[in-house]
């Protein structure tokens, strides 16, 4: 096509001028404190309350502890590219935002899709178990929860109340969200802290051994589809041993999604070019080493073919005859997965506001309200979405999606950070990447390791959502960009 710029690019100072539209102008109002609760909030939850069981139980055994050890290996590094973009160009957006400033329009929207992808999925997956859990600690304090309007049912109202109510909260003001946020995050710790040390005294160090079981195959009719990309081009399916270590990996990423959804709020830190590594890299430390030390106790308290996929933690307890120790760990997943809910939320707005302000998605939608100083229609837009994902749908199923699409910007973002150094080394750089170009390269080989580790099922599901990606942008996008209108600023791409 004669006149096609896919790779258009948008300059970090339009970028940054952006940000001082009265129409589309954000407050700054985010300490490194509330970024680093703002991570702790969103990663520990999923991955702790429901990954962690049912990983063990099917896929690794006692080397879950290994799986989200690699994952965090993996998170790590691109963590430190996230922090090297966030505190360089310290606009809502994250990846979406950093990527159209390095490798062009085209890949700016396919990392946009994969956020929106990650977000929205992510917060009707959690939405789904919080309401799991909120339903059994309601039956284990005697009250209950009506019939056929629960988790597995036609409509889960308890998923739809849950998303209008963080909904109505985050419309209302980001600081007040992360000061809910904060109390939240405090019992969540405590939760946690309490599996820890209570655990210990529980742990039979024979349910250890073997540390990685051995690998066992998992041929089958239907099979392939719910097998590992790499096992089936390598012809070698299975469960358990290194395979099932690697896949394991694969799968517990999950739990980690968040950390990058900092980066979304870039444009309300304070002193983004401080506070925002400290809050990128911080929350992904005390993170894992809390993933890695319940992952440890867990295992060593029940054998892994025993453990209970769906409840592990307080199935655990309760084979110890700690019933009371089951209801107080349902109290914290109730309360840790709210706030995973609304910091994904947060996520989905902001960068859907700043897709939206670049006019690759409807430009009015991204209007700010001069009230709360957040883009209100759009907040709603994207809670109703998910409540009604998460009230009417088996969107559990999929959580194996919300890993593809964070692996692919993950990948996209670390190439882009040696690209930038490249192209603009006179840009002021508070944090850089050590080793560069290095260790993006590696993250970026991680992170598509672990993508081909995935299912084939999730592959072919991840190839629809691409291509209704691409129809969106190419119908409305691409016609409507303020840098292809010339309203932006736009440079020539830089990856060429």
């Amino acid at each position: 096509m004669p006149g096609v710029d896919l790779l258009r690019t948008k300059s970090v100072e339009q970028s940054l001028k952006d940000t001082e539209d009265p129409e589309f102008k954000l407050k700054r109002s985010l300490t490194a404190l509330d970024l680093t609760v703002f991570g702790v909030g969103v990663i520990i939850g999923a991955g702790i309350f429901t990954l962690t069981g049912r990983v063990a139980q099917a896929n690794a055994g006692p080397a879950v502890s290994l799986s989200f050890v690699l994952a965090a290996v993996c998170c790590a590094l691109a963590a430190l590219c996230y922090a090297e973009f966030a505190s360089t160009v310290p606009v809502s957006g994250s990846a979406y935002t950093f990527s159209y400033a390095t490798l062009g329009e085209l890949i700016a929207w396919i990392i946009g899709w994969d956020l929106l992808l990650e977000m929205m999925l992510g917060a009707s997956v959690v939405a789904q178990g919080w309401a799991s859990y909120f339903e059994t600690f309601l039956d284990q304090v005697g009250i209950g929860w009506p019939a056929g309007l629960g988790y597995g049912d036609d409509f889960n109202l308890a998923a739809f109340l849950l998303v209008a109510i963080l909904t109505a909260l985050v419309t209302y003001g980001i600081k007040e969200s992360l000061r809910v946020n904060l109390v939240l995050v405090a019992v969540k710790l405590f939760i946690v802290l309490f599996v820890i040390v209570a655990g210990i005294g529980f742990i039979n160090a024979d349910n250890y051994d073997p540390f990685i079981p051995q690998s066992v195959p998992t041929e089958g009719a239907g099979e392939w589809l719910h097998t590992p990309l790499l096992q089936l081009v390598t012809g070698s399916p299975a469960a358990y041993g290194v395979g099932g270590v690697l896949f394991g990996a694969s799968l517990v990423f999950f739990a980690y999604i968040g950390f990058d959804v900092v980066a979304t709020t870039a444009e309300e830190a304070a002193h983004p070019q401080k506070d925002l590594p400290i809050g990128i890299l911080g929350s992904l430390v005390i993170c894992t080493v809390l993933y890695v030390a319940v992952a440890l106790v867990i295992t060593g308290m029940v054998n892994y073919k025993d453990i209970n996929p769906d409840a592990a933690l307080a199935q655990a307890f309760i084979a110890k005859g700690k019933d009371g120790y089951a209801t107080l760990i349902s109290a914290g997943a109730v309360a840790g997965l709210t706030t995973v809910v609304m910091t994904l939320l947060i996520g989905a707005v902001r960068v859907t506001f700043a897709m939206s302000r670049d006019s690759l998605l409807p430009h009015g939608l991204g209007h700010v309200s001069p009230k709360t100083g957040t883009p209100v229609r759009l907040t709603l837009t994207i809670g109703l979405i998910v409540a009604l994902v998460a009230s009417l749908t088996p969107v559990g199923k999929l959580e194996e999606m919300v890993n593809i699409g964070t692996l692919t910007a993950f990948l996209l973002v670390s190439l882009a950070i040696p690209i930038l150094r490249k192209n603009r080394p006179d840009l002021e750089r508070s944090f850089k990447v050590p080793l560069s170009p290095f260790l993006p390269w590696l993250a970026a080989a991680i992170c598509l390791f672990l993508m081909i580790n995935l299912t084939a099922e999730t592959w072919l599901r991840f190839l629809v959502w691409m291509l209704l990606g691409f129809a969106i942008y190419f119908a409305y996008g691409y016609r409507n960009s303020r840098v292809g209108k010339g309203e932006g600023e736009p440079v020539r791409d830089y990856s060429r």
